[in-house]
């Protein structure tokens, strides 16, 4: 299940509800996700992403998006032995629990902008980066980096969210 919350009156001119909808999904099928899961999604503002930026990880700025993984991977993407961990499942859904994405749609404004593309684009980025976090990746090192980078550029590549 795909929860979208927003929590801002900052307006989109598309549907982002089915962009991100589709951007999830598609994730999800890249990395081969055995189980149905449940991922929370709020697109807020500047001023509230801050403050969450800040009580989290302890940075005084807005960001363009947080996530927050509910899993912890062996290896990121990699899905094996989490039947058995129940703590990872919804009691009542029994579907796994990914995790939570916060985007500002202030910073989805501003940075297609800024980079000369669409709004669409960058929000569709956000969720595809955000995502690959929920999966166990990173990019503190060079190799990590790369690697996501690879992952993203195929996902938007697939679904023709192109710059």
């Amino acid at each position: 299940m795909i929860y979208i919350e927003k929590e801002t009156e900052i307006p989109l001119d598309f549907d982002y509800e089915t962009l991100i909808q589709t951007v999830i999904r598609y994730a999800l099928d890249y990395e081969t996700c055995p189980y149905e899961t449940e991922v929370n999604v709020v697109l807020t503002d500047n001023p509230s992403i801050c403050e969450v930026n800040r009580e989290y990880r302890q940075t005084d700025r807005p960001t363009d998006v947080l996530s927050f993984p509910m899993l912890e991977y062996e290896n990121p993407g990699n899905f094996e032995g989490l039947e058995e961990m129940d703590e990872y499942f919804n009691p009542e859904t029994g579907e796994l629990i990914l995790g939570d994405i916060m985007i500002s749609l202030e910073k989805v404004k501003e940075q297609a902008a800024e980079y000369g593309h669409s709004q669409q684009r960058e929000l569709g980025f956000l969720v595809a980066h955000s995502m690959l976090h929920l999966f166990g990746y990173d990019h503190m090192e060079q190799q990590d980096r790369e690697e996501m980078e690879r992952r993203q550029s195929e996902i938007l590549d697939h679904l023709g969210i192109c710059r």
